[in-house]
């Protein structure tokens, strides 16, 4: 859970956009964010949780929001990040996208 309260609370802290005027660029700003949320308690069910089916849809999810947060950063014409791992099993040692900073640059 204490996994699951620092995501929520980055997701919700890096949420909060000043309008640029650009609908596209703010909605982006917004969503990728949330995406990041997800991925960060989708890889806690990973790294903690022990029911096959709920670790499965977690890894869906990673997956998911992956290719949903590449797909915004494509429409905006913005260089994708380097891609990582994302942990499956407890002890795995991967730097995921959730450990780094949410705040997003969205530049019109």
């Amino acid at each position: 859970m204490t996994e699951n309260d620092a995501a929520m609370t980055r997701m919700m802290d890096a949420m909060t956009v000043a309008p640029s005027g650009n609908i596209d660029a703010d909605f982006a700003a917004m969503m990728i964010p949330y995406h990041q949320g997800a991925i960060a308690m989708a890889e806690a069910e990973l790294r903690y949780g022990h029911n096959e089916l709920l670790r499965r849809i977690a890894q869906e999810i990673v997956v998911e929001q992956q290719q949903e947060i590449a797909a915004m950063r494509l429409g905006l014409n913005q260089a994708l990040p380097a891609s990582m791992p994302s942990p499956t099993r407890p002890g795995a040692m991967v730097m995921s996208p959730s450990a780094m900073p949410m705040k997003v640059t969205i530049t019109p």
